[in-house]
Parts: C-alpha cells; structure tokens; sequence
C-alpha cells in the first residue's frame, strides 16, 4: 500500500451552503490529520463540519462539529485523525462568505 502525504481539499465556502470539500477517491482510504477554517472576515462567524459515509445523505450523526464560532479575522485549527474509507465525504458550511477550509492528510491505496 502506498501513502501519498497531502492537501485533500481547498475551498473558499459559500454561506450557508453544505460544500462538499473532499471524497475519498475509489479504491483507496484516507486520513485527514488536519482541518484548518479561516475566518478572513472582520465579524466573527461559525461553521460546521460533517463525515458522510459512501453514499449516505447528510443528517445529524454525520456532524463532527456544529455551530462552532470563529472570530474575526482568526482561524481555527483542528487536529483529528479522522479515518475515511472509499468515498466517503468531507463536507463544511459556512455561516457566512469569507470562510475558508484547507484539509491535510494521508491517503493510502
């Protein structure tokens, strides 16, 4: 099995939209060892984050983490390990625009 140390997913999020930022590829399982959300904006906000399984639609078991707020013109950074078998999904709202998520991780196939 081969392990390819990288960012999984970049996104600048639209407000109040569910985005999908990252699907694990087929054939192959990830580990996303860091989400980090920037708020580049002067009022605080919030976020959600969510882990879909392959297949399933989203609902309140899926979220990690909901409603968190963000200050103004800071970011948060959250340190995981979070195991994702074949496309399986990341997803994030945003409260607002200016919202931006960058993920970092392991996949291995």
């Amino acid at each position: 099995m081969a392990n390819a140390y990288k960012v999984l997913g970049q996104n600048d999020l639209a407000a109040t939209t569910l985005t999908d930022v990252y699907t694990v590829p087929a054939a192959t399982e990830a580990v996303i060892s860091t989400i980090i959300i920037a708020n580049r904006t002067a009022s605080a906000e919030s976020f959600r984050i969510a882990i879909r399984p392959a297949g399933e639609t989203i609902s309140d078991k899926h979220y990690i983490a909901y409603g968190v707020p963000i200050a103004a013109n800071d970011s948060t950074t959250l340190t995981l390990g979070l195991t994702l078998a074949a496309t399986d999904v990341l997803t994030v709202w945003a409260s607002a625009v200016d919202l931006s998520v960058n993920v970092f991780g392991t996949e291995i196939s």
